[in-house]
């Protein structure tokens, strides 16, 4: 038999059911825009040579390693590229190695319609770089294995095409192998201070 207070009770608890619902579907709503590039700024000051920076496609797992920080965009794949690597650019302490997975030019059309036209958009934006294709299970083990000791940046964007992240390792921005080169030789010289 309900009750005037059987009722009252009924109707607090699925009042407390739907706040808390809405509660944890916020926590799981993706980063916005500003959000995302905000983030994307914090991390490009933080990070160094070493570090990775990777732009994935939504499918990308999320990892459970401590080195490994992942955010979800919910933009696409060529606008976030096209922000890292401005990112990295506008900063004068790092510059990336550009890395893609091998397998992305054999992915055939009929199986992941889009792929083509990602390709080419790809290719443009990348035009001036160079850029290592290297096989994916070969990009993970070196994100996994620099993720030990060092930080790795995921961005997940909405793109639902296989292959296709791109991975940027960080470098030293103000120097380079010629200069570490000339700093080994002249430690292999006998005075203390060179000229």
């Amino acid at each position: 038999m309900i009750t005037a207070s059987n009722y009252k009770k009924q109707r607090l608890f699925i009042s407390v059911l739907f706040l808390g619902g809405i509660i944890i579907l916020s926590g799981c709503s993706r980063v916005d825009k500003q959000e995302w590039r905000d983030s994307l700024a914090e991390n490009v000051e933080l990070l160094g040579h070493r570090n990775w920076i990777l732009i994935a496609d939504s499918a990308y797992p999320f990892q459970s390693r401590a080195g490994i920080e992942t955010i979800t965009t919910g933009r696409g794949q060529i606008e976030v590229v096209e922000a890292v690597l401005k990112a990295v650019e506008d900063a004068d302490h790092v510059k990336a190695k550009v890395y893609l997975d091998k397998e992305i030019v054999y992915v055939p059309e009929e199986n992941a319609p889009g792929i083509t036209s990602y390709r080419k958009e790809l290719k443009a934006l990348l035009a001036d770089r160079e850029v290592s294709m290297v096989p994916h299970e070969e990009l993970i083990a070196k994100l996994d294995e620099a993720a030990k000791t060092f930080r790795v940046f995921v961005l997940k964007t909405n793109l639902i095409l296989p292959y296709t992240s791109v991975f940027l390792e960080l470098d030293c921005g103000y120097w380079d192998s010629r200069a570490e080169a000339e700093l080994r030789k002249s430690m292999e010289e006998d005075s203390l201070f060179p000229d």
